[in-house]
């Protein structure tokens, strides 16, 4: 049974970490009926940890996009333009670096409740809607196009998705559009950017793990295991999806979405559900 609810909650990861819907959102409300029988400090490093599988689906699927190096000798065997790519994602990573330590563990004993979750799926949940009601046609249609300067505007947007509820991918995009990126580049870059915030994330969660006396047994090394590879096979088909649908689609069924999720956690809370 608790290997069936890993699993479920790999699935959920794999899918709401790309889906502007917020994972870490929805692995909370899980926790309210997939209860893993471990410690809360475990579930926290749990929740953490298994983005990395997620992570993996990025790097496996974009690696052409994302390899800074060539084979053709013409160029130094250096892309140029992939390695000024990686520096806009480590300065679009730097707000989120800072704040991140900074503010860890006060977000948790804080804002890691029902109420905050709701109350960012509802609130994002409009921007999306309103952002695409603008019918503004694109600006920056390509991630060479991204300047500096915006890219750490969309790290300042993403250091927002550090309360739960919010989606990183969510936070991200809104950014990303509001500053006339293409629904392609805005996926893309927060694709990319997720990589470094997520692998520092998940390193930071498991050295403050360690440093606190705890310790993992066979079983929870296990439980990590199951997560990470579950959300890596499910998010290589749900980043498949988002690229394809943002093509066609704009990003309001989204927000629908998480308004009448956000609503139902409401009313359930109020309910005593």
């Amino acid at each position: 049974m608790e290997l069936l609810k890993t699993v479920l909650y790999g699935i959920l990861e794999g899918i709401t970490e790309w889906l502007p819907v917020s994972s870490t959102g929805h692995l909370i409300l899980a926790e309210k009926y997939l209860n893993l029988p471990y410690p809360a400090e475990f579930l926290e490093l749990f929740r953490v940890v298994i983005q990395l599988g997620a992570i993996l689906a990025v790097v496996v699927l974009f690696f052409p996009k994302l390899w800074p190096f060539t084979a053709d000798k013409s160029q130094n065997y250096i892309k140029k333009d992939t390695w000024v790519m990686w520096m806009k994602i480590v300065v679009a990573t730097l707000p989120a670096m800072v704040l991140g330590l900074l503010l860890d563990d006060w977000l948790e004993a804080h804002l890691y409740n029902t109420q905050v979750v709701a109350a960012m799926l509802i609130l994002y949940g409009v921007f999306f809607i309103l952002i695409e009601n603008r019918n503004k046609a694109p600006r920056v249609t390509s991630l060479s196009q991204l300047s500096f300067k915006e890219s750490l505007i969309i790290g300042f947007w993403q250091v927002l998705a550090m309360i739960p509820g919010t989606s990183r991918s969510g936070a991200t995009i809104v950014g990303g559009l509001l500053l006339g990126a293409s629904r392609p580049v805005a996926a893309e870059f927060t694709f990319f950017l997720a990589i470094p915030v997520m692998f520092g994330a998940s390193l930071l969660k498991l050295v403050k793990y360690l440093a606190e006396g705890m310790t993992l047994g066979a079983e929870q090394w296990s439980v990590l295991g199951t997560g990470c590879l579950v959300a890596f096979v499910v998010s290589l088909g749900c980043i498949r999806f988002l690229m394809n649908f943002v093509k066609k689609h704009d990003f309001k069924v989204f927000g629908w979405y998480r308004i009448a999720l956000g609503l139902v956690v409401l009313a359930a809370g109020l309910l005593g559900i």
